[in-house]
């Protein structure tokens, strides 16, 4: 008898991490319009989701307050080092340039202020569950923060060395957008738009989408380059 395929939708498992209860109750129906199988866990604590994700295996998701209990500077780049393969989205009253920066800079793999409308959460949370990084645009249009010259420097040096194809796809990267919507946007292939995506993390010297943003971000967009 031939077998067949398992067509039931993936159940991702999603950590609510957040100190007040109203708080994660509201992200809880939020994430449920997004992805409506989810499997919520719920933590009030830095400790507690460390716990949560100690003892629960292919956590998909971890939606993160920067002010709870236990949180330091470097919280962010713990998880994701104990956790490396669970992207860490912050969300948070902060949405000043530097709080959302050093958030992806650490590892974060996007920034939702708490004053989104449900309707951004709820892409940015699909975006991010499908290998995107979700970066508030307002961020990529104001952007104040100063930077070390030198720094600036080679980062610019480094763009530079990029085909015009690959700054685009960098562009798009910085935007948020997963290789589907990039290869969707640019009429490309997903194994093409991967290639291209390589080639970037190579001329870059980065790992991965966050510290190609973190760098992308750094340089004003880039407007002369693109």
């Amino acid at each position: 008898m031939e077998n067949k395929k398992d067509s039931r939708p993936i159940k991702y498992k999603i950590v609510i991490a957040d100190d007040h209860a109203l708080v994660r109750g509201g992200l809880e129906l939020v994430v449920k319009m997004a992805v409506p199988n989810a499997e919520i866990f719920q933590a009030n604590s830095f400790d507690e989701t460390i716990n949560v994700l100690n003892s629960n295996f292919s956590i998909d998701l971890v939606l993160l307050d920067l002010m709870m209990p236990g949180m330091w500077h470097d919280s962010i780049q713990s998880i994701t080092t104990q956790f490396p393969d669970v992207p860490i989205v912050i969300v948070s009253v902060k949405e000043d340039f530097d709080s959302i920066h050093n958030s992806i800079s650490l590892g974060a793999s996007g920034f939702i202020p708490k004053t989104s409308a449900p309707e951004v959460t709820i892409s940015a949370i699909q975006l991010v569950l499908a290998g995107g990084v979700y970066i508030p645009p307002h961020v990529l249009k104001s952007q104040t923060n100063p930077i070390q010259d030198d720094e600036k420097l080679d980062d610019y040096d480094s763009v530079k060395r990029l085909s015009k194809r690959q700054k685009e796809v960098l562009g798009h990267i910085s935007l948020g957008r997963s290789n589907q919507e990039i290869a969707d946007e640019l009429g490309l292939t997903i194994p093409t738009i991967k290639m291209h995506v390589s080639a970037i993390f190579k001329k870059l010297n980065v790992k991965n989408r966050t510290e190609a943003v973190s760098i992308y971000s750094n340089l004003d967009k880039f407007s002369d380059l693109l």
